[in-house]
């Protein structure tokens, strides 16, 4: 899968940044470790093999699921300015099975459609979603935030920040440096608040402390679904269905656990499974500790492009 890292990319990462993954919840090589089975795990009664299929269409559907944005002429503008070196992009998907056309309109072309996610695209998606969480000028990556705090030795020393290495030049110098995507007022504090009670299954942070790609991708998609107008209601639901593509074994399997307590994966309340108690690292460990996993091989996000 596109997410998982590169064994270039991850010795190049934990060469220069090993000192600062210590201190990390949210660092690379955390990630990558969470995209195997738990160390342990209660066994439950495997579900028949078409009961699977449909739960796996219900939270991956196979044609993909439209996103309520559109990417316009981002990916030109994160070309622009450096953000992404379109050569080293080009270069990183040679090992992936080349770059398709679909992938060279979003960094050349104003693409007005909907953004649609699939199991094929995801990674690339979550790589321009990162490129502009870490580029784009916002509150949330400035000096009173997380990411900015002493105790972690500066903002450039995290996996959605020291891990970027396809932009022109050192990844800080594009950190919350340019105007992208402008917010209102009354649209900062949507992302300010959404973005608090938003996890990853590779760390226990929530997006308002992007210190890894995901989190710094989500918080690019946050912003671009506050500036496009999309309510707080389905900005919810549309961080439930990309974490789905970039973390499908851990959204298979809490699909499952919630199956198991009567509850379809159409009816769950995507602001709770998005909260600690299911998507953080520990919250998922816990749900996964009580089930089976219902596939085995969909893997997990690495923090590496």
């Amino acid at each position: 899968m596109e997410t998982h890292a590169s064994q270039r990319i991850v010795e190049h990462f934990v060469t220069k940044y090993a000192t600062p993954l210590s201190i990390l919840a949210a660092g690379a090589l955390v990630a990558l470790a969470m995209s195997g089975d738990p160390a342990s795990r209660t066994l439950g009664v495997s579900a028949p093999a078409d009961v699977q299929a449909q739960l796996q269409e219900s939270v991956l559907p196979t044609d993909g699921a439209a996103l309520p944005i559109t990417w316009g002429d981002l990916g030109a503008k994160l070309v622009e300015v450096g953000v992404i070196d379109p050569v080293k992009l080009e270069a990183l998907y040679k090992d992936r099975g080349g770059f398709p056309a679909e992938y060279q309109k979003m960094i050349e072309k104003n693409v007005n459609e909907k953004i649609v996610i699939t199991n094929w695209n995801a990674g690339y998606l979550l790589n321009l979603l990162w490129a502009l969480g870490l580029a784009n000028s916002n509150p949330i990556l400035e000096d009173a935030s997380e990411m900015m705090n002493p105790a972690y030795g500066g903002a450039g020393n995290f996996a959605s920040t020291g891990g970027w290495m396809l932009a022109k030049g050192d990844a800080m110098d594009h950190y919350n440096m340019h105007q992208l995507v402008m917010l209102t007022a009354d649209q900062q504090a949507i992302v300010d608040r959404v973005s608090r009670n938003i996890f990853r299954p590779c760390c226990g942070n929530s997006t308002h402390f992007p210190d890894c790609n995901h989190g710094m991708a989500m918080l690019g998609l946050l912003e671009l679904m506050a500036s496009q107008g999309v309510s707080e209601q389905d900005m919810y639901k549309t961080a439930l269905t990309v974490n789905s593509y970039w973390f499908p074994d851990t959204y298979l399997t809490i699909a499952t656990y919630m199956q198991q307590k009567g509850i379809v994966w159409r009816d769950v309340s995507p602001k709770e499974m998005l909260g600690a108690g299911y998507s953080s690292g520990s919250g998922y460990a816990d749900i996964s500790s009580q089930v089976t996993r219902p596939q085995q091989g969909q893997g997990g996000g690495g923090c590496s492009a």
